[in-house]
């Protein structure tokens, strides 16, 4: 694996390897696998808010002007707890609010399956260990496919066409697992949802139906993620270490 790989892999997964000998901070910066705190978020958390509408309380800044490297490891002040704390608090609303909307997550089941249809005739996949074709895939790609005359894009074409004409996938149902419920909780299939359909009426296929299992929590699950880094005080509370799991049910028709 390539050191560009290696860096937007989280660090925690490299441990033993050859490159992490000298330097292993560098590991953490894009995707940290140690604590959590990385410039992924920084930037996706600051972007999405600001493209929503919704109010950010997290400043990157004030973490990325105090960081200081000690023991090989990017460590923060005591006193910056409340900012860090803000960091995974907003991640995890942005999840419930944002990401895992009904109609988001339609949007993107259909995305997908258009790419996945138009991947054959475009070689869209070929791009993914090629950095310098890589960068240039963006929404730009949906243009293409809505656009092209070429009979091999038909289905994803339709697709595309759909979501522009707001025609999602249907949201179903969703079920929240009580916390006390989770631990022996048993993620949900297509083939469950098909095995307990009624007869009469439309008869679903399974690849007529997708399963979205959402766990969202604070990086740590039950766990505080401040106890991971390095010089901050310890804060305990119980609105930080809580978790939510709820299944979303679409169907294709």
């Amino acid at each position: 694996m390539s050191s560009w790989q290696q860096m937007i892999t989280a660090s925690s997964e490299h441990d033993s390897t050859e490159n992490m000998k000298e330097k292993k901070f560098l590991y953490d910066i894009v995707a940290n696998g140690r604590n959590g705190i990385d410039v992924d978020k920084f930037d996706y958390i600051v972007r999405d808010s600001r493209a929503c509408g919704l109010g950010c309380n997290f400043h990157f800044e004030r973490l990325m002007e105090s960081m200081r490297v000690m023991g090989d490891e990017i460590c923060y002040r005591a006193k910056d707890y409340l900012t860090i704390h803000k960091l995974f608090a907003t991640r995890a609303d942005l999840h419930r609010t944002v990401y895992t909307h009904a109609k988001v997550k339609a949007i993107e089941l259909m995305v997908v399956d258009a790419l996945l249809k138009a991947n054959d005739f475009l070689q869209i996949a070929s791009s993914i260990r090629q950095p310098a074709e890589f960068w240039k895939l963006d929404d730009s790609i949906l243009k293409i496919i809505e656009f092209s005359n070429a009979q091999e894009l038909k289905e994803a074409r339709d697709i595309i066409q759909r979501i522009r004409r707001r025609e999602l996938y249907q949201f179903c149902n969703e079920f929240s697992v009580p916390k006390d419920k989770m631990e022996h909780f048993k993620k949900i299939t297509p083939q469950d949802i098909i095995c307990s359909q009624k007869t009469g009426g439309v008869t679903l296929e399974e690849e007529d139906i997708v399963v979205s299992n959402v766990k969202i929590d604070l990086t740590r699950g039950r766990n505080n993620p401040l106890q991971r880094i390095m010089t901050v005080m310890r804060y305990s509370q119980s609105k930080m270490i809580a978790s939510a799991t709820c299944c979303l049910h679409f169907t294709k028709i």
